[in-house]
């Protein structure tokens, strides 16, 4: 089989999610050969199709089933690859199971994930996704790569999605940690909101929060803040693939295109959207606490020569008709 014309194989872990998904269908519009994971389902045969039906698939797309309780299991995916794209994380807003049970798997998984690329002896680099909620619940004003979410805080607060945000915040220090320990090229990628168009067929939940004015609330969907952060789902995945090349790469870096006021933003949605005027002006959200988000800084991203594609026009705009074409809208 072709090695996607000379370029190698590169593993994307939760090829089933959002951003996972978006990633592999750009690197096979690249001509890489890709191996992804998604996570067996015991209960009902899973439809991969938006995966295997995406141009190039056939000759370069393999699907590994793998398991972050299973760390072993994440062997076979990475063997041979030359670069890891982690985005695969356990997501349980619903309070199912305890925060250390997930923070855990998270831990375990992720861990198994450097040691297999250890294991494999071609894996030059490791991008992890990470996430804006590992350095949100900060008393900074701006928000920095050297910022890190206070957990026990979001253990006081008891914030929505707390149990995400201190999971993704120990698994991305414990796999610094580990990367460093091992002498594994590890970079850490923080997106905010991720939005955008989405080829899943279920509307991703960062998707769901972001288009709430138009939606309205659900128990599932985070409360808009203050300020809004956004970055579309095509520059967080450029910004992926172009650290995973960029030579001097090293660390975390934010990734945050927009930031908006929720008065901004229902200003916006009703100048450019009319048709959901009504729903914008009657929107109320949740009466929870005001959850006051420091301004994020991308000024390390920029300054290795990354270059933001698209603001909040195109990221609504490829949502709202990825939602039409479903009959969400």
């Amino acid at each position: 089989m072709e090695e996607g014309k000379g370029k190698g194989k590169l593993c994307v872990t939760g090829g089933s999610g959002y951003l996972g998904s978006w990633m592999v269908m750009r690197l096979l519009q690249l001509g890489y050969s890709v191996n992804t994971t998604i996570r067996s389902r015991s209960d009902r045969k899973r439809d991969v199709s938006y995966l295997t039906n995406l141009p190039g698939a056939q000759e370069r797309l393999r699907i590994f089933k793998a398991d972050l309780d299973k760390p072993e299991s994440f062997n076979p995916p990475i063997e041979g690859c030359i670069g890891v794209f982690h985005a695969a994380h356990p997501i349980d807003f619903e309070n199912k199971e305890s925060e250390e049970t997930i923070t855990q798997q998270s831990i375990n998984g992720t861990l198994g994930i450097l040691q297999a690329c250890l294991n494999s002896k071609t894996v030059k680099r490791v991008v992890y996704a990470s996430s804006a909620s590992t350095v949100m619940v900060d008393t900074s004003s701006i928000i920095h790569e050297n910022s890190w979410t206070n957990v026990d805080l979001v253990r006081t607060l008891k914030l929505f999605g707390g149990s995400y945000a201190i999971s993704k915040t120990l698994t991305e220090k414990a796999a610094l940690e580990f990367a460093e320990k091992n002498g594994i090229d590890f970079v850490t990628v923080i997106p905010t909101w991720i939005h955008g168009p989405f080829i899943t067929p279920q509307i991703p939940g960062s998707v769901r929060s972001s288009m709430e004015m138009i939606l309205g609330h659900q128990n599932n969907s985070m409360n808009y803040p203050a300020v809004v952060p956004f970055v579309h789902v095509d520059d967080v995945t450029n910004a992926h693939i172009f650290l995973l090349d960029y030579p001097n790469a090293k660390g975390r870096y934010i990734c945050s295109a927009v930031e908006i006021t929720r008065e901004k933003l229902a200003e916006f949605l009703t100048t450019r959207y009319p048709e959901f005027q009504k729903q914008i002006t009657e929107y109320r959200g949740t009466s929870s606490e005001e959850l006051k988000i420091p301004s994020l800084s991308p000024k390390k991203l920029l300054e290795t020569g990354f270059k933001y594609k698209y603001g909040l026009e195109e990221m609504f705009d490829g949502a709202i008709e990825c939602c039409k074409q479903r009959g969400i809208l």
